[in-house]
């Protein structure tokens, strides 16, 4: 009876991660403009490192331990990320759009490659 609620409460912890991180791309809306995207990249550039900063002290505070300082992370700049990246999407989306059409021209294909040696 246990492991049935534990693996209950494991699925519903799951879930819930899960449903909160499609919330919080559908509400930043990361999925839309590549604006945006960038604008939510620069904020959590910003919001993240102070926070992980606090947590560490309280952690500090709570448990009488002491952790060193880690280093900054280092600067890095895509200059063309956007455009690389939407082409690369791009790309794959023609790619997976003319898939099935594909598969069909490259099944008949065989198909009569297969009649015609088979004769």
């Amino acid at each position: 009876m246990v492991a049935r609620v534990w693996s209950l409460m494991r699925f519903l912890i799951k879930g819930s991660v899960a449903g909160g991180a499609v919330y919080l791309v559908y509400d930043q809306e990361l999925l839309g403009p590549s604006d945006k995207s960038e604008a939510a990249l620069r904020k959590a550039e910003e919001v993240v490192p102070p926070a992980m900063y606090q947590l560490s002290q309280y952690v500090c505070q709570q448990t009488g331990l002491e952790m060193p300082q880690l280093p900054a992370p280092p600067k890095i700049t895509f200059p063309n990320f956007r455009d690389s990246w939407n082409s690369g999407i791009i790309s794959v989306m023609a790619a997976l759009s003319v898939a099935p059409s594909k598969a069909q021209e490259y099944s008949k294909e065989g198909w009569e490659y297969v009649k015609q040696h088979s004769k």
